[in-house]
């Protein structure tokens, strides 16, 4: 297993091709936009991959931002291949985000995920996440946004 934090320089076609393949397990009906937008140096990602074998098997990312209340991260898009599951790669994708968080000086991390995803949900307990008692609104900007 190899964890290794993508930089625009690792970008190809066909890395592109297995992030969206992977993606697609995690949530198939998202589109997915460039990874080469997603790499950019000034945007503000941390993107983790694991590979096994040559091959793509997981991912996660932290999206970082400043506010008054601190520099904080949001843990997005971690999946791993339904292939691989149970071999401790959620693990280490989350221990490798969190580790790259705290070099940047991150002072909290925040996450969403279903209610359904009882393993991923087992998981983040287990590494200290806890349910914050707060509701999570969205408003989908690609639709006709009601202000």
């Amino acid at each position: 297993m190899n964890l290794k934090r993508l930089t625009s320089e690792d970008y190809t076609p066909a890395l592109r091709n297995e992030i969206i393949g992977l993606f697609q397990q995690l949530n198939p009906n998202i589109a997915t936009i460039p990874l080469e937008a997603i790499l950019k140096k000034d945007n503000s990602i941390i993107l983790v991959v694991c590979e096994f074998n040559g091959t793509l098997v997981g991912m996660a990312s932290v999206a970082t931002y400043r506010v008054i209340s601190g520099h904080k991260g949001m843990i997005e898009d971690v999946v791993v291949d339904k292939n691989h599951r149970g071999r401790g790669i959620g693990r280490a994708l989350m221990q490798k985000v969190v580790e790259e968080a705290l070099n940047l000086k991150v002072t909290s991390l925040l996450l969403y995920t279903g209610h359904h995803r009882i393993a991923a949900i087992a998981l983040y307990q287990k590494l200290g996440f806890v349910l914050k008692n707060s509701g999570l609104y969205t408003l989908d900007l690609n639709s006709k946004p009601v202000v």
